[in-house]
């Protein structure tokens, strides 16, 4: 018998990652296996979970908007942001999505497109993690589609008036500001429109949606707003159309490229210490040919989530990183990392589907991370675009 390897042992992908990003992954790491593990089961099975609480946590750490610079933030590598999403959603993907809808999409979209006085007023609390953002795109009828908008944003004076409604809000319910993105009228162009909006508004509201299967671990709301008044500077000034939240979105694509791998990562390693100690016939089910079949398999494709990955982190880090080659690593990282976390409860057997094992719970995670930020569908579409310069979408 020879020393077992981890799964990315394999392919030694360790040593494409530089000691300073090495070190910021082995914090993470070392944080959800001793605070977030030991509750997670339970949170999972409530649908209950301290968010204001794990917020200050996670910026003590400085993991809230850590690849930004300035206003608090680390300025990290984008690969040891991905890195931090990986362990993170070792843990579970509620867990990273309260980290990356803070980051890549609610304080992303101030950071980039926010005027000085929305940076200065939000950023720096945010970072801390003593404010906490959600980022209002999706509708009930537009998910995919998101030109298609009912959300309004009328001009009345010189105030902005805003009537319509967001679903599947990440953090919504708890959130001090929200990001609501929305058309304007006609007198003012039509165009879409990203706002800052304080959520202690008058005509606010975020009904927090229950009886979810997946994501149990997060916080996920609608957003009501009824006659929502803000100032005029409460519109991000750098930015008009689609692009806006487009950009948003790319940029926590990126950490679910590797955060789906810390959920798969967790589920192999988790199998792989099962099996070799359940006995079936006689012997470890380690021993049989399917087992090491199974696990090989798996295995391989958490080494190429893993090098497709990195590299799409390289290339971030270069300033080079184009939006279909997200596409390519959510796309694949995401469809991989769920198949890994299905086979695995095969091995497992009854046992799988407990909470006494993670596995169950990442796969129907999964299923809610393989159609957030873009479905599969919509994301083949995005490489086929590339591929033949051809629109499928209309």
């Amino acid at each position: 018998m020879t020393t077992p390897l981890t799964p990315l042992a394999l392919l030694d992908t360790d040593s494409l990652i530089d000691d300073e990003d090495r070190a910021i992954r082995d914090t993470v790491r070392s944080f959800v296996d001793d605070r977030l593990r030991p509750e997670i089961a339970s949170w999972y099975e409530t649908g209950e979970v301290p968010v204001r609480d794990l917020a200050l946590e996670f910026g003590k750490l400085g993991l809230l908007g850590m690849h930004l610079t300035g206003y608090g933030c680390a300025g990290t590598s984008p690969t040891a942001y991905g890195l931090a999403c990986l362990e993170l959603e070792a843990g579970d993907s509620g867990l990273r999505s309260v980290v990356s809808v803070q980051g890549s999409l609610a304080m992303y979209a101030i950071w980039k497109h926010g005027s000085d006085e929305q940076k200065d007023t939000w950023l720096p609390r945010m970072a801390a993690g003593e404010a906490i953002g959600c980022f209002g795109l999706t509708e009930p009828d537009f998910g995919s589609d998101p030109g298609g908008m009912r959300t309004r944003a009328v001009r009345e004076g010189s105030d902005w008036v805003l009537t319509g409604n967001k679903m599947w809000i990440t953090n919504g319910t708890v959130a001090d500001v929200a990001i609501v993105w929305a058309r304007t009228d006609e007198a003012s162009g039509g165009r879409i429109r990203g706002f800052v909006v304080p959520t202690d508004t008058p005509g606010f509201s975020a009904p927090e949606i229950a009886h979810k299967m997946s994501l149990r671990a997060s916080v996920t709301s609608e957003l009501v707003l009824d006659g929502v008044r803000l100032p005029g500077d409460a519109v991000l000034p750098e930015v008009e159309g689609l692009s806006g939240p487009l950009s948003c979105l790319t940029e926590a694509r990126f950490g679910i490229v590797f955060g789906a791998l810390g959920a798969a990562r967790d589920c192999l390693e988790t199998t792989i210490r099962y099996v070799q100690e359940r006995q079936v016939f006689g012997r470890s089910l380690a021993t049989y040919q399917l087992t090491q079949a199974k696990l090989a398999d798996m295995s391989v494709e958490l080494g190429k989530g893993m090098l497709l990955a990195l590299q799409l982190g390289r290339l971030k880090g270069e300033g080079r990183l184009q939006a279909p080659a997200i596409s390519v690593g959510k796309l694949n990282n995401t469809r991989e990392a769920l198949a890994i976390a299905r086979e695995c409860r095969t091995l497992l057997g009854a046992a799988g589907i407990t909470l006494e094992y993670p596995l169950l719970r990442h796969a129907n995670n999964l299923e809610s991370v393989l159609t957030y930020e873009g479905t599969a569908e919509v994301h083949q579409l995005v490489i086929g675009q590339a591929l033949t310069g051809q629109s499928a979408f209309r």
